[in-house]
């Protein structure tokens, strides 16, 4: 019988989580959105996405009583732990803070602050663009040359050590992060046609070396 990973998707209340978890079955595992905390610790990897604002993602992570869980199970996965991957704002809210909600804490799992996109260019972000990326990362293994994914966001992490990806939109944008089994993209891979379900296949992967 082919091993299907386990894959549990913070269910807060944010945006529509139910299609990060239908591309993941589609990637080939096993998917559920919960907010049962023993299942999410349970599960050979999870999943943080995140639409909308910073401030009110990072509030409903608190008023659903998952923010602690998150922060924990995030800065295990960058220590070697269960892998751990984050979408667009949930990509953000690894951070301190954003400039777009201030005073609102983020996980601080990564130390920089996230700022609004610079240049003069439309905001927010809505559209398809072209990775630049580090193809040797086990996230971005086997996807194709000139790759394009969907964003949509008008905020951004700065570029970093942890940067393996980014895109020109007014002036180069941090576009994926990795730190060991911590991984996080601020593009939606779930819709981002066959290189967003290789980057999920990635994902799968990393739990079955990590199982193994």
């Amino acid at each position: 019988m082919t091993f299907r990973p386990s894959v549990a998707v913070f269910d807060y209340g944010i945006g529509n989580l139910r299609s990060a978890q239908k591309a993941l079955e589609f990637a080939g595992a096993e998917a559920f959105l919960t907010d049962d905390k023993s299942i999410l610790e349970e599960a050979d990897g999870v999943v943080l996405p995140g639409v909308g604002a910073f401030g009110r993602c990072a509030e409903a992570l608190v008023e659903s009583d998952l923010f602690v869980l998150a922060a924990s199970m995030a800065e295990k996965a960058a220590s070697g732990g269960k892998p751990f991957l984050g979408i667009c704002v949930g990509m953000q809210l690894l951070y301190k803070g954003s400039d777009e909600s201030v005073g609102v804490n983020g996980l601080g799992i990564l130390n920089s602050q996230v700022k609004a996109i610079e240049g003069d260019v439309k905001i927010p972000q809505m559209q398809w663009n072209e990775l630049k990326c580090d193809f040797t990362h086990p996230m971005l293994k086997g996807i194709e040359k000139n790759p394009w994914v969907y964003f949509v966001h008008g905020y951004s992490a700065p570029k970093t050590k942890e940067s393996i990806a980014f895109c020109d939109y007014g002036t180069e944008v941090n576009a994926a992060v990795a730190v060991n089994n911590l991984w996080a993209t601020q593009f939606h891979p779930e819709k981002s046609g066959e290189t967003g379900i290789a980057i999920l296949r990635n994902f799968l992967s990393l739990l079955e070396s990590d199982r193994s």
